[in-house]
């Protein structure tokens, strides 16, 4: 066991210390502010204060995590182990405060702060101190507990946490289940009507699959490489240029759901449920009703959420999971890490049972964002990949039907993707 020495013990402190010990490195702790008990402890220690006792790790607190409210932080990066870090330490101890910078970036806390929303009502990767200072693209946070798990074992040698294995986890949104196959004459109709042409006529005859139909492909896929996917379902009975997909009452929907329903199935809050938080639960009933299962995993659809009401709600909706910690503008790691973490409620300064589940990769981040083909893709994905591997953490991708299906403008993305799942079968 390590005991850990704080002179004010705070909900903050306790939940970044169970996110390192518990989460990511499987090692048993103790937090104490009685000095005494410190003094006496024989194990590995380390002091979270300032004017510590001889041999333990120190760490300078930056007054992040013994502080309350919401306040704008002066983050300034420096250089430590070739990766940037803040909360810097004047003192002889560990160079930054560690605790405050994990603190900082799996809460959230600059999502809180005023900022400009993007056209989707989203908070903006620009708007991030990842993007701005250059590490969106690495997983910092598990960077950073590696080189302190090393500098606590330098003093300690003991100190061998478990830690995680790497674990993949494909996830694919199904928002437009079909390009043309049950959508009824009259939506038939008008789209013909704004793009003429005969594959319409072809798949409605039945004598051409439709392009969005990737579902074999997916299921082959899953059972070849062992895959464990979640898939999550547009189901919104409010359709707009938002929400494509057909009706949730429709056999056919209902069809593939129940195909699909020896898989994970998530729910996929449709575009309005983040201004109107009751259509969550009216979604998972749909869902549940169908699936004849309790609903736990969600993702919102465009990645629409706001801190800390769309959490909020999707925890009174009976939501263990979230899967939305990502943006829908660019690939990396939005909260800086590569492994799931329980979201803290900053407004009410509380652990909650939420676990969010962070995702690296999009594919229509790839394609209709940075405008990747398919060759840069694939060094992407492979970029990412290495990088979770690396830090034994979780690597979730997000893949949609139709990027997957026969569609000429996704001509060579089936094939790149099943090239990378044999990768790392």
């Amino acid at each position: 066991m390590l005991l850990i020495y704080s002179h004010h013990i705070t909900p903050r402190l306790s939940y970044t210390l169970q996110f390192i010990f518990n989460e990511v490195w499987k090692f048993p702790f103790e937090l104490t502010d009685r000095a005494d008990v410190f003094e006496a402890f024989e194990g590995p220690r380390i002091y979270y204060g300032k004017n510590p006792p001889a041999t333990c790790i120190q760490i300078e607190p930056q007054g992040l995590l013994h502080a309350t409210g919401i306040q704008p932080q002066e983050i300034q990066c420096f250089t430590h182990l070739g990766y940037p870090a803040f909360f810097k330490s004047p003192g002889v101890g560990y160079p930054f405060d560690i605790f405050s910078g994990v603190f900082y970036l799996i809460s959230r806390y600059e999502e809180y702060l005023p900022h400009t929303k993007d056209l989707y009502g989203r908070f903006p990767h620009t708007a991030s101190l990842a993007f701005q200072e250059g590490f969106l693209n690495i997983p910092l946070v598990n960077y950073w507990l590696i080189d302190f798990q090393q500098a606590v074992r330098q003093l300690y040698p003991g100190f061998q946490p478990a830690g995680n294995v790497f674990r993949y986890v494909p996830t694919y949104d199904i928002d437009i289940a079909w390009s043309y196959k049950h959508k009824g004459f009259g939506r038939n109709l008008g789209g013909w009507l704004l793009k003429p042409g005969l594959e319409r006529c072809r798949v409605l005859s039945g004598s051409k699959p439709d392009p969005y139909d990737s579902y074999t492909f997916i299921e082959q896929l899953s059972e070849k490489y062992h895959h464990q996917p979640i898939f999550f379902f547009l189901l919104s009975e409010d359709r707009n240029r938002y929400n494509k997909n057909i009706r949730p009452s429709h056999p056919a929907m209902q069809e593939l759901i129940h195909r699909l329903n020896h898989y994970r199935a998530g729910i996929h809050p449709s575009y309005n449920s983040m201004q109107q938080p009751g259509l969550i639960e009216q979604e998972i009933t749909l869902l549940q009703n169908i699936t004849e299962k309790p609903v736990r995993d969600s993702r919102q659809h465009y990645l629409r959420f706001e801190l800390p009401q769309t959490y909020r709600a999707l925890i009174r909706a009976g939501i263990v999971n979230e899967f939305s910690m990502g943006y829908g503008s660019i690939n990396g790691f939005r909260a800086s890490v590569a492994h799931a973490f329980h979201w803290y409620d900053l407004e009410a300064e509380q652990i909650t049972p939420l676990k969010i589940h962070p995702f690296c990769f999009m594919d229509a981040n790839s394609y209709f964002e940075q405008k990747q083909d398919v060759t840069v893709t694939q060094q992407e994905l492979n970029d990412y990949y290495e990088k979770c591997r690396s830090v034994h953490g979780c690597m979730i991708t997000i893949f949609h039907n139709h990027i997957l299906g026969s569609e000429k403008m996704f001509s060579g993305w089936s094939e790149m993707y099943a090239q990378f799942a044999s990768r790392i079968s």
